[in-house]
């Protein structure tokens, strides 16, 4: 018999150019049922006091969640429950091949989900493809490999947030989000490498995909190429919710991710 009222350990990990404030509503709502709740800042984001140009690779970047999942006891039984949003299901792969044996599941909140069969890489080769470059707007975009080659790094701009990224939120959590974000490395060339995720460590872990109806920025299309093709335990869906779910449909993206902790243990 399930026991729906264990208390889990939840750990939220940002996309590109947020940090762990963009969490604070479905933090406070999990927290408030009880669960423990992590809301990480990865490198340059959030109150990270890191620059960018501090941040030389990948490694730098997810350092933060690498540290958290390192603190975790072995003696403690408890797995936490992985969650990522947008580019941050780049990240939490990395996490999945280094810790397996500490995580229930792994949560893909309209995120990035790579395989083990190629190179994360691969997945921002197939977003840049898929959408016109003029519909990022305002958002700034750093070319170091020269304009034919995959950005080194974004700055979503306001335009963008307010009109395609956080178009189902409130004026006061766009203004909340025009006013933190930060730029964010996108680290082609390391998510480029073989081997980075193996099917005995990263494949073992178990894998839902949370489909946000309505997103503009990872569209209903690639997020279900990457269901389509990688092939998660479970898919859920949230109605209404376009990219910024934890701001537009907090509840209703808590009350999956409790509900899919209670069947992953």
């Amino acid at each position: 018999m399930e026991n729906y009222d264990e208390k889990k350990h939840f750990v939220l990990v940002h996309g590109a150019c947020h940090g762990a404030w963009c969490w604070y509503k479905v933090l406070t709502l999990l927290e408030s049922s009880g669960h423990r709740v992590t809301a990480i800042d990865l490198g340059a984001s959030g109150v990270n006091p890191k620059r960018l140009d501090e941040i030389a690779s990948v490694s730098d970047y997810v350092q933060p969640l690498m540290d958290l999942m390192t603190s975790l006891s072995q003696e403690d039984d408890q797995k936490v429950v992985l969650v990522a949003h947008s580019y941050g299901g780049l990240c939490t792969p990395l996490a999945m091949e280094e810790f397996p044996e500490k995580i229930s599941v792994s949560v893909f909140v309209s995120a990035y989900m790579p395989h083990y069969n190629s190179p994360p890489a691969t997945l921002i080769q197939e977003f840049f493809k898929s959408i016109p470059i003029e519909s990022l707007l305002d958002t700034q975009l750093t070319f170091e490999n020269g304009m034919e080659k995959l950005p080194n790094s974004a700055f979503f701009g306001p335009d963008y947030l307010k009109t395609t990224m956080y178009k189902h939120c409130s004026l006061e959590d766009l203004e909340l989000g025009k006013m933190l974000v930060r730029p964010t490395g996108l680290f082609v060339e390391d998510f480029s490498k073989e081997g980075m995720l193996t099917k005995e460590k990263f494949g073992s872990v178990n894998r839902v995909f949370v489909i946000c109806k309505e997103d503009e920025v990872v569209t209903e299309e690639f997020q279900q190429m990457m269901i389509d093709n990688y092939h998660p335990k479970e898919t859920k869906i949230i109605d209404g919710a376009g990219h910024m779910v934890m701001f537009s449909k907090p509840r209703q993206l808590c009350q999956i991710l409790q509900d899919v902790a209670n069947k992953y243990h």
